[in-house]
């Protein structure tokens, strides 16, 4: 099934559940399937979730970062791919549709974040906004939360990275420059394709290729350092526009570039499957058999080392293209922005928490 501005229709089992319940929509019987004039389409619910830390700690060695906030769970922005909608599971929901139109959102993650940086045993590193799901995604527009956090992070003149695919950011452009002022910020646009109708089937509420081009531009210009994530690279979707897309960020003032291949755990791969069928049939089964052969015949691999590149010929394939290309432009590959701790400072002072 299809709905207009979604990513997905389907609502997978939520692998968590021991009862699965089919879903059926019988709320569509006063709609005439030949009218376009109500569109197929499904709100979005939001809930707001008071939590006990806001900072998560990582320690995978596939990414730049030990440090992470997400201030929603889900993601508006529906993109099919999207390698956190299984997370969705542990909150009784599905990683399909419900991933996308059933929001929770941590409106007391400033106060949080604030009491995380008053603890005398905190140690300062650079922390990534909007990684399991975008901080800029349409509801910031109304929450802003995303902003909040920013406000303290510059109170605290703490280093943040951010990774976005919303046109939102610009929003919050007198902050990130005067952070990126002091050496404390830095922004990865996630760039996956030029073409405006791919990007409407894959990532329905996105900002458009161009516009995030725009985003590039506009933080060059501010003084933000600013660079792209490719990806994720998919087979005989995407992977022929790779140099188009370096050229394309690089002339936009994007300065460093990564590349992801696509991931598939859990629910994705059924998610993907389908997507495939509705929009690509014809070169679905060729789409799936090449991503298999990325993964040792499954369609994902967890393995760290493996799970952000694949393996086999079509990975190096892949990495060469990507390397030599970016290296003519002159982009930094893979290494993160140098960003400051020095500057670190509790406004309250260092005994603020003994008070």
């Amino acid at each position: 099934m299809s709905v207009r501005t979604r990513g997905t229709g389907v609502n997978p089992h939520n692998r968590f559940q021991p009862i699965v319940t089919d879903r059926e929509h019988s709320d569509d019987w006063y709609r005439d399937p030949d009218d376009d004039t109500c569109p197929d389409s499904q709100a979005t619910e939001v809930v707001d979730e008071a939590v006990k830390t806001i900072i998560s700690r990582n320690q995978s060695p596939d990414v730049p970062f030990d440090q992470s906030i997400n201030p929603y769970r889900g993601c508006e922005h529906g993109c099919v791919y999207c390698f956190a909608r299984p997370t969705h599971a542990y909150w009784d929901m599905s990683p399909g549709l419900d991933f996308e139109t059933r929001l929770i959102a941590k409106p007391n993650g400033p106060q949080r974040l604030r009491e995380a940086l008053d603890k005398p045993g905190y140690r300062c590193s650079a922390i990534a906004l909007g990684v399991n799901t975008d901080a800029y995604q349409p509801i910031e527009k109304h929450r802003r939360i995303t902003r909040a956090l920013l406000e303290v992070l510059a109170e605290y003149r703490h280093p943040v990275s951010i990774i976005t695919k919303g046109a939102l950011i610009l929003r919050d452009l007198d902050l990130l420059a005067e952070l990126a002022a002091q050496g404390l910020c830095s922004v990865r646009v996630s760039l996956t394709t030029l073409d405006n109708d791919l990007k409407r089937r894959m990532e329905p509420r996105t900002a458009a290729p161009a516009t995030r081009l725009k985003i590039i531009r506009q933080l060059r210009d501010a003084g933000v350092p600013v660079g792209i994530i490719l990806g994720p690279v998919i087979p005989f979707v995407n992977d022929h526009e790779l140099e188009a897309i370096l050229e394309a960020a690089h002339d936009a003032g994007a300065t460093r570039a990564s590349w992801i291949m696509l991931r598939l755990p859990h629910e994705v791969s059924e998610l993907f499957e389908d997507w495939l069928q509705r929009h690509f049939p014809q070169r679905a089964e060729h789409v799936m058999n090449r991503i298999r052969d990325l993964r040792g015949g499954k369609t994902y691999n967890a393995e760290f080392g493996q799970r952000m590149t694949g393996q086999g010929p079509y990975a190096d394939l892949i990495r060469q293209r990507f390397t030599r290309k970016a290296r003519a432009l002159g982009f930094g590959l893979h290494e993160a922005e140098p960003l400051r701790t020095d500057l670190f400072r509790r406004p309250g002072g260092e005994q603020l928490s003994l008070i």
